[in-house]
């Protein structure tokens, strides 16, 4: 069995790619008997610096935070992530985010201990038309992000990707297929889900319509929502939206603005943020899901996390067909597909699963049996695929 370590690009907290991909799949490789330690850097997570917890049989590092100033801070900190990898002694590195100080660091170990394999993941677009376009990074900080995302696959010895658009992707900057590990995200499963049996009887119709939208609002048209829901009230006009989430840069706001104008702010039930453990009751409360998406390369790109969360809650779900979306649903059996941007085409079919009890007990089932295929203890498995070619290199 291998010994690991996995380099993250930030901390803990409160972020989701540690807790979301690169945690669970740790702990699923520990399961499977291997030896995994995550070292992050403590951005955003100050508190955290110098400090490692375990987290079911996994380590996570933060290492201490710069004490020069400016570029010599930045450089520093690039050293003590060096330097804490160095001293776990590892057969591999897993580098997940090929980008900002991780990056570097691999980079760094990749000239100085070139006989360490450097497996790369990517599970978003980080660079022009991604997250550089949604952030507001100082242009040196784009430029590099940009650089490294093509640059750091390319000098791996495989790399993993949570999307078929980022297997494309990897594709595109010159990578043989075979160097390429499709590895989407995935879900834990802490019991089985206790599915509605077909002699229970169903979910009844009744005039009050809970909606969930569980999201980061840049993902799609505020305008096509507000749209949707319009017509969704004319029909159930006591339905009520209920958001979880906050937004890059306040769109939760703009989404109320957009509400009041249209007459329908009293079907907005605003959540905000939540922490982890919350969430799965907050689902139970709703009756449907909603995932809107434009269509975009960033959103192509990603391999949604809630997705997953949603479908294994056993919620009927309404989804853009775009993406990742389409490897995760099939029409009618786990969910309800629509077109980018075709705010009656949701509508539509919010209200069909409203009225059809049947149906929503179907989807619903079925979001849960498609979740079962995207296990973090079978993910595992395409993991140690990837690193068991980048050993061979």
């Amino acid at each position: 069995m291998s010994k690991i370590t996995m380099l993250a690009p930030f901390g803990i907290r409160p972020k989701g790619t540690l807790l979301a991909r690169m945690l669970p799949l740790a702990q699923a490789l520990v399961q499977r008997g291997h030896q995994v330690q995550i070292i992050a850097p403590p951005l955003q997570n100050p508190q955290d610096a110098g400090q490692t917890v375990s987290y079911q049989g996994v380590p996570v590092t933060h290492t201490p935070r710069p004490n020069l100033p400016s570029f010599l801070g930045f450089l520093q900190q690039v050293r003590f992530l060096t330097a804490q990898t160095v001293a776990t002694k590892p057969d591999l590195i897993h580098l997940f985010k090929p980008k900002g100080f991780s990056g570097l660091a691999a980079l760094s170990l990749r000239i100085s201990h070139p006989q360490l394999p450097l497996v790369v993941d990517t599970d978003d677009w980080e660079g022009w038309g991604g997250w550089n376009d949604l952030l507001p990074y100082p242009h040196w900080a784009k430029t590099l992000f940009a650089w490294q995302e093509k640059d750091l696959p390319r000098r791996a010895a495989a790399v993993t990707v949570a999307s078929r658009t980022l297997e494309t992707q990897v594709w595109g900057f010159g990578l043989p297929s075979e160097r390429v590990f499709y590895l989407p995200n995935g879900i834990n499963f802490s019991a089985e889900k206790q599915l509605l049996a077909p002699n229970q009887p169903l979910p009844q119709q009744n005039e009050n319509l809970r909606l969930l939208l569980y999201t980061r609002f840049w993902e799609f048209d505020l305008r096509d929502l507000i749209l949707a829901l319009i017509i969704i009230c004319q029909q159930a006009p006591k339905t009520q939206l209920m958001v979880i989430g906050r937004g890059e840069n306040g769109e939760e706001r703009e989404l109320f603005r957009l509400a009041q104008r249209a007459g329908i702010a009293k079907a907005l039930d605003y959540r905000g943020w939540q922490e982890p453990k919350a969430i799965a009751a907050l689902l139970a409360e709703a009756e449907i899901a909603l995932m809107p998406l434009n269509d975009s390369l960033i959103n192509r790109a990603r391999c949604s996390a809630k997705l997953l969360e949603l479908m294994a809650a056993g919620l009927p779900l309404v989804a853009t067909r775009v993406g990742q979306v389409t490897e995760y649903l099939h029409e009618r059996e786990s969910g309800l597909l629509v077109a980018p941007n075709d705010s009656a085409g949701l509508a539509r079919a919010v209200l069909l699963l409203h009225t059809t009890p049947q149906l929503r007990q179907q989807l619903g089932a079925g979001a849960v049996q498609a979740a079962k295929r995207y296990t973090w203890a079978k993910l595992a498995l395409i993991a140690e695929q990837a690193y068991q070619f980048a050993n061979q290199k």
